[in-house]
């Protein structure tokens, strides 16, 4: 965990990668005190936003197609084997979490690998379920780049619009602050999803 405080409190485009790397496998990184806070910096002049946008979503990436193609060859067992295990118990992860992760995917299809990726909880082990699934990977892949696009672009704004109000000492506490703001609006952005995605196939449904 010391490394990845000293990773957190010297931010670039690679210690940006490689964090959401790790937090879209199976390592307890919190994306909102990575992309928000080298956003604010980004506002300030020492990086640019919009790569930091892009670097968080290829770190997404890259974690989430390790979970996919490890879930993909080992099964379900080796996965809850894992969560259930003391390495798991370190990644803050049990088989309950994981098994909640599956019951929305098979609620809402492959849409899910592009909402999950937006809520809490979730969002790090959708892959998971994806891969285990057998789900077509550049489906896969093409839904985990918008969502955690979308996800990254949102805690980015965030981090834009606190480097105007709130001095640097102050950035993680009101980045916990917000962070049920963000909550809520992220769940209005999934339900919107859902019912887009929903009417798109009753339409297509009704005009076979």
């Amino acid at each position: 965990m010391n490394f990845i405080t000293s990773l957190l409190s010297n931010l670039n485009y690679g210690t940006i990668l490689f964090l959401m790397l790790l937090e879209s496998t199976v390592i307890p990184v919190p994306s909102e005190f990575v992309v928000t806070p080298a956003a604010y910096h980004a506002a300030g002049g020492n990086l640019n936003v919009f790569l930091v946008i892009l670097f968080a979503t290829i770190g997404a990436d890259l974690g989430a197609s390790i979970n996919y193609i490890v879930a993909y060859y080992v099964g379900r067992p080796v996965i809850y084997s894992f969560a259930n295990s003391k390495w798991g118990k370190m990644c803050l992860l049990n088989q309950e979490k994981v098994e909640k992760s599956e019951h929305y995917f098979d609620d809402h299809g492959v849409v899910a690998t592009l909402t999950g990726r937006l809520i809490p909880g979730i969002r790090h082990l959708i892959s998971i379920p994806a891969g285990l699934a057998k789900m077509n990977y550049w489906k896969f892949l093409l839904y985990t780049t918008i969502g955690a696009g979308v996800w990254h672009a949102i805690l980015a704004a965030l981090g834009w619009y606190l480097h105007a109000i709130v001095p640097e000492d102050q950035l993680n506490d009101k980045i916990t602050e917000y962070a049920e703001y963000i909550k809520l609006f992220i769940i209005a952005l999934v339900l919107i999803g859902i019912v887009y995605f929903v009417v798109k196939a009753y339409l297509k449904k009704k005009q076979v």
